[in-house]
């Protein structure tokens, strides 16, 4: 208790902690209990159970890992990584479309010609735009 009052500041800050705590005691007493609050309420007979309701709707809602709006977000995550699963797949089977067909030295030659533009020697490409 000596250290507080060794200088005015330090007295003053004392006093400032009392009068906090001091209203803080006197405030905690005003405060009113849950089961108080239940029986100070003015509502119909239903009144409780439909809060109760409430509260538990906005806990399903809004609160916690399985709300509904995550299960929302992860909904749509799901169905972009099925459409992107499709499109992989759909991308795979023109591979290997075009693997059976580059099997054969003829188709391979054309492949050649109509995608990479190559030619023999002897010959001219002439490229015509549409």
């Amino acid at each position: 208790m000596n250290y507080f009052y060794k200088n005015a500041a330090n007295l003053h800050i004392f006093l400032h902690i009392c009068k906090f705590f001091r209203n803080f005691a006197a405030e905690f007493e005003n405060i009113m209990t849950f089961s108080e609050f239940w029986t100070t309420i003015k509502i119909r007979k239903w009144g409780k159970y439909v809060i109760t309701l409430l509260v538990f709707l906005v806990v399903f809602l809004f609160i916690g890992d399985q709300s509904l709006i995550h299960f929302v977000r992860r909904g749509r995550e799901i169905r972009h990584l099925e459409e992107q699963r499709d499109m992989y797949r759909s991308a795979t089977e023109q591979a290997q479309r075009e693997i059976q067909i580059l099997q054969h030295p003829d188709s391979l030659e054309r492949y050649a010609r109509e995608h990479y533009f190559m030619h023999t020697n002897n010959e001219d490409i002439y490229l015509v735009e549409e």
